[in-house]
């Protein structure tokens, strides 16, 4: 018992160092925040897939408090944001949008079509975070792209976000499709209670 909770600490240790490590290479980053990264989500993922949603969500908080330290090297405290609107940018764009890559376990007893149906519903939950801080917080509209720009804060918020959440979502879903393809993979995902 005791060995296998040191393994599984060990696991989401590794998991959370890998995720932090793909998450600093960036494909592309907008100026106010948001990048597609290198699949910086999946190891939270295969990590609440194989031990579920509540162990999950520890980890995958414990991730979110790193993305908000690089929020903070990234120069968040820098965009002007008055005392109450950067607590609640903290909570919404970093502390929240992050920990729900826990529920990425949530189908997890339904093979590898329910595991990668709960890592999209995790990625889509982060992007309603992010969506949601947009028309909340950021109450953001204007120019988008050269030519583009519009006054309603719900359609900015979702293109912005959608920009780089959906290529995200796209890539994330493709390495966690081929992932789950493995043999070896699905052995290790395997819900005990399933075999």
């Amino acid at each position: 018992m005791k060995k296998a909770k040191t393994l599984m600490l060990v696991e989401g240790a590794v998991m959370i160092a890998l995720a932090t490590v793909l998450s600093f290479i960036r494909v592309y980053k907008l100026p106010w925040g948001g990048s597609i990264t290198l699949l910086s989500m999946l190891p939270i993922a295969v990590f609440s897939i194989k031990y579920g949603v509540k162990k999950g969500l520890c980890v995958a908080f414990v991730f979110s408090l790193i993305q908000f330290v690089q929020g903070v090297t990234d120069g968040l405290f820098g965009w002007g944001l008055t005392p109450v609107m950067l607590v609640a940018c903290i909570l919404l764009d970093y502390i929240l949008a992050y920990s729900v890559l826990g529920f990425a376990g949530m189908f997890r007893s339904k093979g590898s079509g329910g595991w990668l149906a709960g890592t999209m519903l995790a990625l889509f939950l982060r992007f309603a975070c992010h969506f949601g801080s947009g028309v909340i917080i950021w109450k953001s509209f204007g120019e988008l792209w050269d030519g583009f720009s519009t006054n309603n804060s719900y359609l900015y918020s979702f293109l912005y976000n959608g920009s780089y959440m959906l290529p995200e979502m796209i890539f994330t879903g493709i390495g966690a499709f081929l992932l789950f393809k493995i043999p070896q993979t699905r052995k290790m995902l395997t819900v005990k209670d399933e075999q």
